[in-house]
Parts: C-alpha cells; structure tokens; sequence
C-alpha cells in the first residue's frame, strides 16, 4: 500500500492525474490479465492521454462559442433529400479548411444550415483546428461596440485567427452601411487566409437589399465566393420533423410562401 500511494503521488506530481485517480482499477485488471510491465504502462498512459484530449475539446468547444454541440452523424439526411451527401462527406474531411475555402449553407429557416455548420465545426475542433462562431446580429453589435470604445483592433484578432469563422443567420436582418462595411472588411481580411462557414435565408440576387448596397453585395460575394462550396438545402422545417411525420399538415403563415 505504501508503494501504491507513493506510486500515485509520483503520478500527481507530475501532472499524469487521470492516470493517479485510474491506477487502483488498472491494476485490478492487470491482475487478471497479466500483461507485461511496457503494456500496463503504455495502458496507463494512454488513459491519461485520452482524457487530456477530451477535456482539450471540451475547452476548445467552449472556446469557439458553438451554440450547441450537434454532429454530422446526428443530422438526418433522410429528411433533407436535397442534401448531397457525398458533398458534406467530401466536406467533413476538412480539406477545405487546409485549403481555406468557405462554405456557404442557403436556405429557408429550420432546414438544418447551423447544424450541418456546428457539425463540421466539431470536426475542425477534433482535429486540433480552431473555431469561433458567431451570429451575425451579435457579430456586427460586438465589432460595432468595440470600435465605439476603440478596441476595434484586440476584437478584430477574434474574427481573423480562426482557421475556420462561422457567420450564422446572414440575411434575418438588414444592415446599415457601417454593418455591411465591417462584414465585408471582415470577409476581405480573411480571404484565402482562414475559411468562413456562412449560413443564409436569403438568396445571393437579395444580398444587395440585406447589406443596402450592391456594390458592397457584389464585391463581398466576389470574395466569399471565389473558392466556396455552396450548398442549397430546400426543405421542411426540422421543428415540424414530427407533425409531419405523424401526418399532421401545417400552414404558413400569411405572406410567407412554401418554397
């Protein structure tokens, strides 16, 4: 027993605490398996490793500001035909990202456009690839703000580093001129520099009417889309997923048109 508390304060001390706090049960099974002294030892330190990984992602996912943590393999496929799959499969390798590409996610509300984008931000972050996400509403209220109070550099560093910038919800509001210059900066300074994963209600014939500028539209899209995967996803709603399924019809409301 004294060689075993000795032998897990060495552990702690150096930092191995997963490996301190499993060393009861691996031995324990090591005494029915039998395994030779490099084994056991390799079997504890990969433990150690494995949670030293997973709490790296816990952190980083904290850190990229996701709304959620949704996966590719939770979205599902079957109930958005229109999704090719081999192209978000192609995607979720993340040579995209190596080559900083964008990917563009159109389509109307509910369709699944951030979870395919959280999907292969959990991805990029699994990797070891950096991610920040943010709606555009909040985006365009914090770079606002801090070139208010004139620290419009120190929060511009938190939109370019990145390897990949998620901008969710382009389209659901209408920006004045100094938003719709602060979008387009952003995209100029990271093109071909960093990937951006876009998401959009709106069709790219309407970006002139959503940054109230069609210069500004024209040179933005010119960017975005120059090396950019486009994926246009036209469907149901994910929230009516299980009225319809039990065969209950829903009705748009007034003024709003089934695509």
């Amino acid at each position: 027993m004294v060689e075993l508390e000795h032998s897990r304060e060495l552990l702690n001390s150096l930092g191995l605490h997963t490996a301190a706090e499993l060393l009861d049960a691996q031995l324990e099974e090591a005494s029915h398996k039998e395994p030779t002294y490099l084994s056991f030892l390799s079997g504890l330190l990969e433990t150690e490793q494995q949670e030293r990984k997973r709490r790296s992602e816990e952190t980083q996912i904290k850190m990229s500001r996701l709304p959620h943590r949704k996966t590719l393999e939770e979205f599902d496929f079957g109930f958005q035909p229109s999704i090719d799959i081999r192209q978000i499969k192609e995607l979720s390798t993340l040579a995209f990202a190596a080559r900083n590409e964008n990917v563009v996610l159109l389509g109307p509300p509910g369709v699944g456009k951030t979870h395919l984008a959280v999907g292969l931000a959990v991805k990029a972050l699994q990797s070891g690839m950096t991610v920040y996400y943010a709606s555009l509403p909040l985006l365009i209220a914090d770079l606002k703000k801090a070139v208010s109070q004139d620290r419009i550099d120190r929060r511009w560093r938190v939109y370019t580093r990145p390897d990949i910038l998620i901008v969710d919800e382009v389209g659901y509001m209408q920006l004045d001129r100094e938003s719709a210059e602060l979008l387009f900066r952003l995209v100029c300074t990271r093109y071909e520099t960093g990937s951006i994963i876009l998401t959009s209600n709106k069709f790219f014939s309407d970006w002139g009417e959503v940054l109230s500028d069609t210069v500004i539209a024209t040179a933005m899209l010119d960017r975005l889309l120059h090396h950019a995967h486009v994926i246009n996803i036209r469907g149901d709603t994910y929230r009516l997923k299980d009225r319809l399924k039990a065969g209950i019809q829903t009705v748009p409301p007034a003024g709003i048109q089934k695509d």
